[in-house]
């Protein structure tokens, strides 16, 4: 009896304590009462009106790829190879060496030469100090002779000028000095002529000739010396050997094949009624089997004026900007490939910029802005794309000429999200 008052009392004390707890939570006002809840701003995005124009229908070639340059490298020289420096696949820079021939004789000939040529100069420098000393020191005595006529022809001068007063004897003395200091003046007037004009100067010149004779000799033998040496013509990589070590090659005989590959062509075949709509500004997507995970863009290059004369086709080069993975090239010589190009009959379309389409749905997006209640909203819409002209592509769907559309920050919007805009202008070619 008494335990079960004991527990009736424990209950009813639990029970007013929770009473009192609930009464004190009712009556305690409510964390962050009376503040407006945050509410982010609209995100901000870029627009661009679409616009309406003309653009040919796309239509496909299938071509092969080949590289942008080919060249068969040949021997400059005849001789035997004695250093063969490269292999299939490899890849050369402009100026590298490809093979050496034997190069014993001519490298002997070209020592002999230099040393020649630095025998004429030092003979050369030689006589043109010494020749250049005697001229000045001729010079020399000429002015001092000069100078020596003219004091005694003012000796003379004065002494006719005395008349009577001067004796006979000293103005003979005076003459004959005088005509003496004239004819030493012309003894060293001919001297140097002799050594500016004569037969020393004749020599300097013969001096200079064997210098020049010596220094063209040189560079003679150091052409033939550079011609035991096969050089890469330019950036590239080698796709075939021609020779080995130990074998005779004649001048003109082949030595390797390199390619360049850091742009290629892709020849295809464009019957008559579409050759007319090719410039060159046009371009178009390139899809290669072989790689089907790639993306590259092609431009016109080359459009061949004369065509096949059995299959009424002209050969056309389409411009790939390849790329390197792992020192190889992605896009390789021989390869097939698919090239899409604007040239088919000219439709009326609606363009809008690249970046407005947003991919990775189960169809190509564009996100239109458009007002909504004195605000501005995003209007999803579903497009097919047709062809591209630069960096815009025509959107078939509903959109509409002048219609705002998403160009940046179209990735992190939702239909119907309110929105801020600001206008973008992009290139339209």
């Amino acid at each position: 009896m008494r335990r079960s008052i004991a527990v009736l009392v424990v209950v009813a004390v639990v029970a007013g304590l929770w009473s009192a707890s609930s009464q004190s939570s009712a009556q305690a006002p409510k964390a962050g009462a009376g503040k407006a809840p945050f509410v982010p701003p609209p995100p901000k995005v870029l627009v661009t009106p679409a616009r309406a124009d003309t653009i040919s229908e796309p239509r496909t070639f299938v071509g092969t790829i080949k590289p942008i340059r080919r060249s068969l490298v040949g021997s400059a020289a005849s001789g035997r190879v004695e250093e063969y420096l490269i292999n299939e696949g490899d890849e050369v820079k402009a100026g590298q060496p490809i093979a050496h021939l034997r190069r014993g004789i001519i490298t002997a000939e070209v020592d002999a030469a230099k040393a020649t040529f630095t025998m004429r100069q030092a003979e050369l420098a030689e006589m043109e100090k010494s020749y250049q000393e005697e001229v000045d020191q001729e010079q020399a005595k000429l002015n001092h002779a000069q100078a020596e006529l003219a004091f005694r022809q003012g000796k003379v001068q004065r002494s006719r000028s005395l008349g009577t007063s001067v004796s006979k004897e000293l103005f003979e003395e005076d003459s004959s000095l005088a005509a003496k200091a004239d004819a030493s003046v012309r003894e060293h007037q001919a001297a140097l002529r002799m050594l500016t004009q004569g037969a020393r100067q004749m020599k300097t010149e013969q001096a200079r000739s064997r210098v020049a004779a010596a220094q063209a000799e040189l560079a003679r033998l150091e052409e033939q010396f550079d011609r035991h040496t096969m050089k890469a013509p330019f950036d590239g990589w080698v796709s075939a050997e021609h020779t080995e070590v130990g074998q005779w090659v004649q001048q003109g005989d082949p030595v390797a094949e390199v390619v360049e590959l850091n742009q290629v062509d892709i020849e295809v075949a464009v019957v008559e009624d579409y050759v007319g709509n090719l410039h060159a500004s046009v371009e178009g997507p390139v899809e290669v089997p072989a790689l089907p995970k790639e993306k590259f863009t092609g431009r016109v290059a080359i459009i061949n004026p004369q065509a096949d004369a059995r299959a009424h086709t002209f050969p056309v080069k389409i411009r790939v900007e390849n790329r390197i993975e792992n020192d190889q090239p992605l896009l390789k010589a021989g390869m097939f490939a698919r090239v899409t190009l604007s040239v088919g009959k000219p439709t009326p379309c609606v363009l809008v910029p690249k970046d407005a389409v947003v991919l990775g749905g189960p169809t190509p997006m564009v996100f239109v802005a458009q007002p909504a209640g004195g605000k501005m909203s995003v209007r999803p819409v579903s497009v097919t794309l047709g062809p591209a002209q630069g960096t815009w592509i025509a959107a078939i769907g509903d959109v509409k000429e002048s219609d705002q559309v998403i160009v940046e920050g179209n990735e992190r919007v939702r239909p119907g999200q309110e929105i801020r805009v600001e206008t973008k202008d992009v290139a339209y070619p």
